[in-house]
């Protein structure tokens, strides 16, 4: 009942600000082009049609980075506001191959295998149970070789890191020219987050089946995690 609750929250706010995600997201993540193309920099595979799953995709904004390195990509979106896809649909509507499933990704049962699955600001959603279920989820979803990357945020791994992380981020975002109105629905959505340590989430990618396991790029919270399926 509670995470049903939680989705319906997430569901909410997302459909609310959906309109002014992008323009906002750039001042909202301060490390913003890092975070975006470090984990396109990353995806390497011996096809040029790679199957492609987006997990919590939004906007599409991930996906579209994707397609232009794999224009001929099979790519799927998978996210559970409706108002995000409307979005995403816009973004991507000169793209051939690009499917759109309005569902949850924790719970949907995915046709078919990947040969990258990515994930943008979305797994810090999920319960500490939820994230461990979804990496096996998606370590089972690979094909051999996979590769499975995760941009997202992390908690920090003491209370005082932790501060460390929200004292940047309110400074950084307050100075960066957000409206209060803008602010105010920014650290509303923030109450939103269940985040887990960077040390949590790499050893439960690890118990998953993952190798090659690494935190490849951090900017404070914000970071790209990556595991390879062998």
């Amino acid at each position: 009942m509670e995470n049903n609750q939680s989705r319906n929250s997430i569901v909410e706010k997302f459909n609310k600000n959906a309109a002014q995600y992008d323009s906002q997201r750039v001042k909202l993540i301060p490390c913003f082009r890092d975070f975006y193309t470090i984990p396109v920099s990353l995806l390497n595979t011996q096809t040029k049609n790679p199957a492609v799953l987006d997990i919590g995709a939004g906007t599409g904004l991930l996906s579209s980075l994707i397609l232009e390195k794999y224009p001929d990509a099979e790519m799927t979106l998978i996210d559970i506001s409706e108002k995000m896809f409307d979005v995403a649909k816009e973004r991507l509507s000169h793209f051939p191959n690009v499917k759109y499933i309005l569902n949850d990704y924790t719970t949907y049962d995915f046709d078919g295998e990947f040969d990258i699955i990515v994930s943008a600001l979305s797994i810090h959603h999920l319960t500490e149970t939820e994230k461990k279920n979804l990496y096996k989820k998606v370590f089972s979803m690979l094909k051999k070789g996979g590769l499975f990357i995760n941009a997202d945020q992390v908690l920090g791994q003491t209370p005082f890191i932790e501060t460390l992380y929200k004292s940047d981020w309110s400074q950084k975002i307050e100075s960066s020219g957000l409206t209060q109105e803008e602010l105010a629905a920014a650290y509303e959505r923030t109450k939103l987050d269940k985040m887990s340590t960077l040390g949590d989430q790499l050893n439960w990618l690890q118990e998953s089946g993952f190798e090659e396991v690494d935190c490849v790029y951090k900017y404070f919270n914000f970071v790209v995690l990556y595991g390879r399926k062998i």
